[in-house]
């Protein structure tokens, strides 16, 4: 999640170990203070019926609760050997769904390691879709993204339908080196009716999602107050994720090549299948 991690996702970041292979684990002793269990005992309940909803989800326990042990410090420097868990997301995933609902943390977490769990799927499952299929689930990104930019904008100052077209128009011209969204329009020889990102590459949709999150971001860490302030930070951040494609020696977006289907008409084919098939698309959902 890197710089796109919320402060309050921080605690959770803090303890998060990774093996050598790049698995991403917790410790169940050090995640329960986190989650302002006091006791063990405590957590441990809550340990158990997450081990019991794994089981029941049919996936192997101990693939996500791997029992170790730990070695703590006692008083006059003796040691005791305890039982200690190596938790994989999900596993924390299902602790936090059966905690304490009344505690802001655990609320916290709930959201956390679902955001986490889903984009390590997305993340196993994406290099092996196609062009199409990866165009649908950055679209799909977007969308979300777009939404939360759009009240960090209003909550800015962006209020009316013309401040808004304004405040777009700005973060485009910085990322298309100056080009307004009238001019990328004509440019990828688009309909009026037609809809920018929907003709856009995976590679192009992915540089519009991280200027539309860092924008989002920016937004709310600068307290952004005008709508002068808030097309100011669009530009800047645009430009920024321009300059990085630059520096990396990568294809700049508006020399992209314009794909020849649109996202729109490869969700109607995905829907048409689903309603052939019968098992559900992961991408219809």
């Amino acid at each position: 999640m890197s710089n796109l991690i919320a402060k309050e996702y921080k605690s959770f970041e803090a303890i998060k170990h990774v093996s050598e292979d790049g698995t991403e684990f917790w410790y169940a002793r050090e995640l329960a203070p986190v989650l302002e269990y006091v006791q063990w005992r405590n957590f441990a309940k809550v340990l158990e019926r997450a081990i019991l909803a794994c089981k029941n989800s049919g996936y192997p326990v101990s693939d996500h609760f791997a029992e170790v042990s730990k070695t703590i410090e006692m008083p006059k420097t003796a040691i005791k050997q305890v039982v200690e868990f190596k938790l994989s997301r999900y596993a924390c995933y299902l602790i936090v769904q059966n905690g304490d609902p009344r505690k802001e943390v655990i609320a916290l977490g709930q959201t956390y390691f679902a955001i986490q769990t889903r984009r390590q799927e997305v993340a196993d499952y994406f290099n092996q879709l196609d062009e199409d299929n990866k165009r649908l689930v950055i679209r799909g990104d977007i969308k979300q993204w777009n939404q939360m930019l759009a009240e960090a904008a209003h909550n800015a100052g962006v209020i009316s339908d013309q401040e808004y077209a304004a405040f777009q128009n700005a973060g485009y011209m910085g990322l298309y080196g100056g080009l307004k969204v009238e001019d990328i329009h004509k440019k990828k020889g688009l309909k009026k009716t037609d809809r920018i990102l929907d003709f856009m590459s995976s590679t192009e949709l992915i540089a519009n999602l991280f200027r539309i999150s860092q924008t989002e971001e920016k937004l709310k860490k600068d307290k952004a107050a005008t709508a002068d302030a808030a097309n100011e930070i669009h530009f800047i951040v645009g430009k920024e994720v321009r300059g990085t494609i630059e520096r990396v020696g990568g294809t700049l977006p508006e020399k992209l090549p314009v794909p020849s289907k649109s996202i729109t008409a490869i969700e109607r084919e995905q829907l048409k299948k689903l309603k052939k098939s019968p098992h559900k698309l992961m991408l219809d959902e």
